[in-house]
């Protein structure tokens, strides 16, 4: 009796034994094993992130930052310009002498004072359109003062004449220009201590003086004073010498002609002057 109580008692010791031995098992977690899926989210590791790398085979991106333009769309403002290599406008001052031709050769002395003051606006260094103002001193020979029946005389020309300038660049300082187009003259005198009778016939200086419309001198006695309008034209040419300040020497001749009143007046000016 006792022997079957002995036997049943280790048996149940036994299976307690297992089954107790089993739940251990299960509560306890391997050393090796470290279960991720019970690991608290605030206790796991940030994962890195990596740019990937550009493979040095791949064409850089073009940079689209509004601060870096194309060479090719600079703007206009720092681009260079060409700098002009010549002036818009030129001014010239000159003084000199003049020689008569035609007619005005045979009652004027050469030699005569003259004056003259012009403007240019040029187009380009080549050509440009000059205006002139000339005065010239027309002094009578002693034949026409004997002609006339006068003690003294004086007579002047004054000339503004407009037309293109060519000007053709030859080296850096010497150059020279021509010129050329239409004028306006108007010539003027008068006769001192004058002893023609009014009425009498006119000679060949009355007639170029301008006092002669008919075939005989004026009886109002106005025949002593000439004032004349001719329009007419020109034609010269000078050289220019540049200085170190950037002024202009110039030497000019031209011709000028004015037609009027059955004669004409021919003043060929002689102008050394600056122009700048």
């Amino acid at each position: 009796m006792i022997g079957k109580f002995a036997t049943a008692s280790a048996l149940s010791l036994l299976i307690l034994i297992t089954l107790l031995g089993g739940q251990g098992l299960a509560q306890t977690t391997p050393s090796g094993d470290s279960p991720t899926s019970e690991t608290p989210a605030a206790q796991q590791p940030a994962p890195q992130q990596t740019a990937p790398q550009q493979s040095s085979t791949e064409p850089a991106a073009p940079q689209t930052s509004s601060d870096q333009e194309p060479a090719t769309e600079e703007p206009s403002s720092r681009r260079r310009t060409k700098p002009k290599d010549f002036k818009n406008w030129t001014y010239n001052v000159g003084i000199g002498a003049h020689l008569d031709s035609g007619t005005t050769r045979t009652f004027v002395r050469g030699g005569g004072a003259l004056a003259t003051a012009g403007v240019a606006r040029n187009a380009n260094k080549y050509l440009g359109l000059r205006a002139d103002f000339i005065f010239a001193d027309l002094p009578l020979r002693q034949s026409s003062l004997s002609l006339a029946q006068a003690g003294s005389a004086s007579s002047y020309l004054f000339a503004l004449t407009l037309g293109p300038v060519i000007n053709i660049p030859v080296t850096k300082e010497y150059g020279g220009y021509i010129i050329f187009g239409g004028g306006f003259y108007h010539r003027m005198g008068n006769l001192s201590s004058d002893n023609a009778i009014p009425g009498s016939s006119c000679n060949p200086f009355f007639v170029w003086w301008g006092v002669c419309p008919s075939v005989s001198l004026p009886l109002s006695g106005t025949f002593t004073d000439s004032s004349q309008n001719q329009p007419g034209y020109d034609v010269g040419a000078g050289i220019t010498h540049k200085t170190p300040s950037g002024v202009e020497i110039y030497a000019e001749y031209r011709l000028t002609h004015g037609s009027g009143y059955n004669t004409t007046t021919d003043v060929r000016p002689i102008t050394v002057g600056v122009r700048w």
